[in-house]
């Protein structure tokens, strides 16, 4: 007792000490890591914006309740096209997905405040064709989505890409896969692994040499092995330059050897080859007819959860702006919205 060094206590026997909180102690909670930020224009770098989607719980469970949504990421050069198609996409679904839009810059979109796309562009930089700039933005794009830990899935658009059915089946579509939808295949052609080069050793070898569509659907476990990649993406920013496209190869590759396991290896976005050459076809205003809705939407048949199905596609492109006015008009009947 202090009494036993001399002093005698001052305090009356009557009064419990407690220990009181400063008036500016800092509220410790979890809301700074599960709110998403509030602004998507931040000042972050990519190394800094790659750093903190890094970061991961490694308990699966959350202590909270969590919608999981799918980010559609738009990679576009200015102006979305067909923002009036996707408005009615989403329409009814806010709960259920976010967007992210990459534009070239310095182009500043001016949707209006009661569009989905309003304020959803991403600090972005210059990506052409061909260059591993492409990839880049492909990278940047999942980097800010992986910021809202409601995202589960991640989906790449282009510009000139539509959805093929209502919000709800592609949802549930995604949401239920066992694999995400990464093109990934040996070709051992020219355009294969004749884009190969060996100072991609040891990292890549050349067995393990993949190529596949740009256009994927990831879920948070494989975007996160993309955006916290150090050890791949530097041997494709050097050795993987025209006429070898990183695009085509990176993800396809990287995933591949990372977790081949998890991959569907196809892509669920339609394109057209047909008409040969080195692009897919693009559709304009004629070309939108009843019939070309039925060819997007039947005749195929792929896998699905180890599953046969003849629903294989969920998105399509290449389509110009001027096919905006039919597709409006057979959406009712051939999309579902």
């Amino acid at each position: 007792m202090i009494k036993h060094f001399g002093f005698q206590s001052l305090v009356p026997a009557s009064v419990n000490p407690s220990l009181q909180p400063c008036k500016n102690e800092e509220s410790i909670n979890l809301e700074p890591w599960i709110k998403p930020p509030s602004k998507m224009l931040h000042t972050m770098s990519d190394k800094e914006v790659f750093w903190r989607a890094s970061l991961a719980s490694r308990i699966k469970e959350y202590p909270f309740k969590r919608v999981p949504t799918i980010a559609f990421m738009f990679l576009t050069k200015e102006q979305l096209p067909f923002a009036p198609l996707w408005e009615r996409f989403f329409k009814g679904q806010k709960r259920l997905y976010s967007i992210y839009i990459h534009s070239l810059p310095p182009f500043r979109a001016n949707y209006p405040p009661s569009s989905v796309f309003y304020k959803r562009q991403i600090p972005s930089q210059v990506a052409e064709w061909g260059e591993i700039s492409i990839t880049d933005a492909e990278r940047r794009l999942l980097a800010n989505a992986l910021l809202d830990i409601s995202n589960e899935w991640f989906v790449l658009l282009s510009e000139s890409c539509i959805p093929l059915y209502n919000f709800s089946i592609i949802y549930n579509y995604i949401m239920r896969s066992n694999h995400s939808f990464v093109s990934a295949f040996d070709d051992p052609g020219p355009h294969g692994r004749g884009r190969y080069n060996n100072n991609m050793e040891p990292e890549v070898n050349i067995t393990q040499w993949r190529k596949g569509s740009q256009w994927f659907e990831v879920n948070r476990k494989l975007a996160l092995y993309i955006v916290e990649d150090t050890k791949f993406y530097p041997k494709f920013a050097e050795f993987c330059k025209p006429a070898c496209y990183a695009d085509e190869h990176y993800f396809a590759t990287m995933l591949t050897i990372q977790a081949a396991n998890l991959l569907a290896n196809r892509s669920i976005t339609w394109v057209d080859w047909s008409r040969g050459g080195a692009h897919p076809a693009m559709f304009g205003k004629t070309d939108i007819t009843e019939e070309l809705m039925k060819r997007m939407l039947e005749g195929d048949t792929c896998s699905y959860n180890d599953r046969n199905t003849s629903m294989c596609c969920l998105f399509a492109r290449k389509f110009a702006p001027g096919a905006l006015e039919p597709l409006l008009l057979l959406a009712p009947k051939y999309l579902g919205f």
